[in-house]
Parts: C-alpha cells; structure tokens; sequence
C-alpha cells in the first residue's frame, strides 16, 4: 500500500523546502519494493510560484488524507490572513495525517495552527527567536537539524528538510532504504536531528541588549570561566531569569552558546594547520583537544583532525591547478 505524502505550498515558498524531501521519497520509491504517493497542494490549486520565480503545479487541498503531511518554508515567515487560513487547514489535515512536519519558516504556520503547543520544533536558526517569542506555547531548539515530538516533525532551513525525510524513511521502510536514499542524492547518511545547525554567531546580534553584551563578553574572553553564574552578572540578571531572556534572544542555551562560539574561533586555525591541537584548544578555552575535538563533532559534524586534512587536501589541489 502506498504511503501519501502531501506538501503544502504557497506563494513565494522556498522550491528547495519542496524539491529536497521531495526527491528523497521519490527515491525511497524507486529503490524499494515500497511507494510513496506524492502530491503537491495549495489552498486553491493551479500554477503557484515560488521566491525564486519558478511557478509549480499544484493540486487544491481538500480533505485528502495523507500519511504525511508537510508544510515548506518562505524566505521570511509568513504572517495575516493568508498564514491564518493555512494555519486553520493544516490543524484540519493533521487530524487524519500519521506525521506532520514543517521545513524551516514553515514551523510558523504548525505554531498558528497550536500543534506546536507543548511541543519541542526547530525552525533556521536565524529565525528561532522569532518563532520562540511569538510562541511561548512551545519549547523553540534552534540548535537541532530536526526534531521529532509525537508525530509532529519541525526541520532547520533548506538541506534540513532532506535530513529529515531520511529520518522518516528509515522509520518507514528501514536504515538500509536510507542509506540508499542519500547515496544517491550524494548527502551525508544522515545529520542526525541533534547536530547543531551551522551559523555564525561571531556576528549575531540579537534584539535583547543585555544579550548583546553577554555575547559580546564571551567573545572577548573565550579563554576564561564562562559559567552561567558569571554570565548572568554580566547580564545584570539572576541565573533563572538570564537563561530564560538568552534562550528566548538566541534560542539555545548559554552553555552552547559559548561552545559553538569556542567552535568558530577555533576552526579557523584547525584549518590553517600551524598550530597544534593542544594550543589551539588553549587559546579557545577548551580544557584540552579531546574537550575541543567533542565540542566539533557536535557543532559541525566532523573532528578537527577531519576538517584539518580537508584543507590540505583542498591546498594540494589548488597547487595542482
């Protein structure tokens, strides 16, 4: 029996929001004895064209029951009586859907629509304060590739959404099939749903200036005791109510905060190789390169020593050239 999949499109959508999972479910179709039904919606139907230009045919939604259902992303989140009629058909179609899901801005119509009420969800980190601050229903992570809480599915920006179509595949038809999957879309097996996003927090600014000059404070003391205690007398705040207005301003913790910040600096001069592990860790804060080789793995999903012989094969090959 084929397992149908909608999309939910509308004008101005991101097309990678779309194309990415849609091509992975294509591809789980074609490389098992398995099927996915795949449609693409829009409130009315007819040609709806994306950010970029492209117009893509779409089917009305009705009261179609999909076994997933997911929700694509805009460039920026969608907002008035347009996000508000979107919002009143997903709470409609996810009633008979097994899983929900939202690509990056899209977690902003699941919010309207209050699946996301007690729930944790994900959206692009440029956008989880946002989302948080509208919604303080929900619990924003805007740490994680995907996240998954109880059938309703939120994903980071753009290459996120493929992330978390291969989740749902392996759920479905296996690890195998999954594998597969990003083989032939020449991604990685897989991101898992907890690997930080990448950004540049070297250079956000958020809303809140006490945040400011916290973030601004750990940037210039990398080396030191960063402790939330110390943190939150810089922010002039107590320890409870700087944790709360950090998360809320960034959307993750002060802990990793100061660790992807430590990751940032310090990639850098892993990748220009002139310095050892032990002292770049030392000039970053990490207590040593073991501290430091973990705290990579989990921002950017690969070892100093990985991303160390890539830059020297990437030097190599431009000497070749």
């Amino acid at each position: 029996m084929a397992r149908h999949v909608g999309f939910l499109v509308y004008p101005g959508f991101v097309l990678l929001d779309l194309s990415g999972p849609l091509e992975a479910f294509l591809n789980a179709s074609h490389l098992s004895s398995s099927d996915y039904r795949l449609t693409v919606t829009s409130l009315e139907g007819g040609l709806v064209r994306s950010a970029c230009g492209l117009p893509v045919l779409t089917e009305a939604l009705q009261s179609t029951v999909f076994d997933t259902f997911i929700v694509v992303g805009a460039p920026v989140p969608l907002e008035g009586e347009r996000a508000a009629e979107l919002a009143a058909s997903i709470r409609d179609i996810s009633l008979s859907s097994r899983r929900t899901a939202s690509v990056c801005t899209g977690a902003f119509l699941l919010a309207a629509s209050g699946l996301l009420d007690g729930r944790v969800a994900t959206t692009h980190w440029y956008y989880a304060p946002l989302l948080q601050a509208r919604h303080p229903a929900l619990r924003v992570d805007g740490d994680r590739m995907w996240t998954e809480d109880g059938g309703i599915w939120t994903s980071a920006g753009m290459s996120a959404g493929i992330d978390m179509s291969l989740a749902m595949i392996e759920q479905d038809l296996g690890k195998e099939v999954a594998l597969s999957v990003a083989r032939m879309l020449v991604v990685y097996y897989r991101r898992p749903g907890g690997q930080y996003q990448f950004s540049s927090l070297l250079d956000f600014d958020p809303g809140s200036d006490r945040i400011r000059t916290t973030l601004s404070f750990i940037r210039e003391h990398l080396r030191d005791n960063l402790s939330v205690e110390r943190l939150a007398e810089v922010a002039n705040l107590s320890v409870r109510q700087f944790g709360r207005a950090f998360a809320s301003s960034t959307g993750m913790t002060p802990a990793r905060a100061v660790e992807r910040l430590r990751v940032e600096a310090a990639r850098p001069q892993v990748e220009d190789g002139r310095q050892t592990f032990e002292e770049i860790a030392r000039l970053t804060g990490f207590i040593d390169a073991g501290r430091m080789s973990q705290s990579f793995l989990r921002v950017v999903g690969r070892t100093p020593q990985e991303l160390r012989r890539s830059a020297r094969r990437g030097e190599a090959l431009r000497r070749l050239v």
